[in-house]
């Protein structure tokens, strides 16, 4: 599987309450169960008007698939390669 980080813009996600929250988070795992083995969800960033998830996934066709279940923009969808961090320099 292949790492994604997809960018969802979602006016006003950064103000959501935890409810709201909690409803996306729940409509995103019943699309995730529809496609799985195919696509995971790791975790998201939620900042102002969108958010970033990271998603592991065969590749950006299950993903889009994902975001036409669940209803959710994915507007960009970015593969990563590598991941770096201060332990890299060393």
């Amino acid at each position: 599987m292949k790492t994604y980080v997809i960018e969802r813009n979602i006016p006003g996600a950064g103000s959501m309450s935890a409810e709201e929250l909690s409803g996306a988070a729940g409509a995103s795992c019943a699309a995730l169960a529809k496609l799985a083995p195919r696509v995971q969800w790791n975790h998201s960033y939620v900042a102002g008007d969108k958010t970033f998830c990271v998603y592991l996934a065969e590749n950006e066709d299950v993903i889009r698939e994902h975001a036409q279940l669940s209803g959710f923009p994915a507007d960009t969808i970015t593969e990563i390669k590598t991941v770096i961090d201060p332990t890299t320099a060393g």
